[in-house]
């Protein structure tokens, strides 16, 4: 059987394969509830045939959303939207659903892509004022944030618990802390962005100090038995920054934690990254965390063919991918990399017919 489509213990759930759907942001929430676009989206994604699917960067307070049409976690409103989608797509779909648990940090407060992506000034409609681990802006002409006090430090961290118990009650699977692409956390982590001289800022146990914070709060507010994980940035791409061996680090000192496993993407934090786009470019990065932990590792980014993707579990550079552009724009990628690799793929009862004659056992319904 091709490596790709062999089964994977996550916490208390058993994956029928390597394929992840990782979280992607559709801008489409109102005041942070889920509306019927994320029905739509999500529904759709839940008939791929992957292993797992994880729900967009939902924000843990009001102003860690990177927009003001993202999805949030905060109050019972957003709770019982983000159920009323639930029940809908787990009618029809038995797969296990992970949620991204975030706060954007000084990359909030933005429009959405389609509109220009720009900082909102906090005092312009749907804008408001940023936070940060320092007063440092991710551009030069934005508004700076304004940096975390200690009680600060505590609200968040207490936002993080409280969307964690909201999972848990929701029948969330896994829940995956983000820690990348410059938002809050890899905020503290890279000494570009953290220049803080209290315990939180300076060496590089000091600047983990408060992600493992968040991640210690989240592991003991959900249920012992599933699946806690953590996406970074490999690198920062640029010099100085935060890089592959204080990824390591930070992977092991979560693996000693107890984290599930680690979703190894790249970058995001700083305006002069220079970054080396095409197949396979974060697969180093997945690769040295995966030859320092015993835990899962997820590689991510510009995986696009079957053969590909089984390369990168079959040679042990990662245990599995995560799919997100990839899967958007063709949302039966797993049915063509089974056909593609001689395996089998569950899919509903309504599609069975659908099967192509030159792979008449490609399908299963069980």
């Amino acid at each position: 059987m091709a490596k790709l489509f062999e089964p994977l213990t996550l916490g208390d759930v058993t994956l029928a394969n390597r394929i992840v759907i990782a979280p992607m942001c559709q801008y489409s929430a109102e005041d942070g509830r889920m509306t019927d676009w994320h029905a739509m989206h999500l529904g759709q994604l839940a008939q791929s045939g992957a292993a797992i699917l994880t729900i967009e960067a939902t924000a843990v307070v009001p102003e860690g959303r990177i927009s003001y049409a993202d999805v949030g976690l905060w109050d019972d409103e957003t709770e019982e939207a983000m159920r009323k989608v639930l029940e809908s797509v787990r009618r029809w779909s038995d797969m296990p659903i992970a949620i991204q648990l975030a706060h954007a940090g000084r990359k909030a407060s933005t429009a959405k892509p389609w509109d220009g992506g720009g900082q909102i000034a906090p005092d312009a409609q749907n804008g408001w004022q940023t936070v940060a681990p320092s007063a440092i802006p991710f551009l030069s002409d934005e508004n700076a944030p304004v940096a975390l006090d200690k009680e600060g430090l505590a609200r968040v961290r207490d936002a993080f618990v409280d969307a964690t118990v909201r999972s848990a009650r929701l029948g969330i699977d896994a829940i995956q802390i983000h820690a990348a692409h410059g938002y809050l956390l890899h905020q503290f982590l890279s000494p570009l962005s953290n220049t803080r001289t209290d315990e939180y800022g300076g060496s590089l146990e000091n600047r983990m100090r408060f992600p493992l914070e968040v991640y210690d709060a989240v592991r003991a507010a959900f249920p012992a038995e599933k699946a806690v994980t953590v996406r970074v940035s490999g690198t920062d791409w640029v010099e100085g920054g935060w890089d592959v061996e204080q990824t390591v680090a930070f992977a092991k000192a979560l693996e000693a934690r107890g984290a599930s496993a680690i979703h190894v993407s790249s970058g995001g934090l700083h305006a002069g990254q220079q970054i080396p786009v095409g197949p396979n470019y974060q697969v180093p990065l997945a690769r040295a965390v995966k030859q320092a932990v015993s835990i899962p590792v997820i590689a991510v980014g510009l995986i696009t063919e079957p053969e590909q993707a089984e390369a990168i579990v079959a040679t042990g550079d990662a245990d599995m991918i995560g799919l997100a552009r990839t899967v958007l724009y063709d949302p039966r990628w797993p049915w063509h990399a089974a056909a593609a690799l001689g395996a089998k793929i569950k899919v509903a009862p309504q599609f069975l017919r659908s099967q192509p004659r030159a792979y008449k056992d490609l399908f299963t319904a069980d």
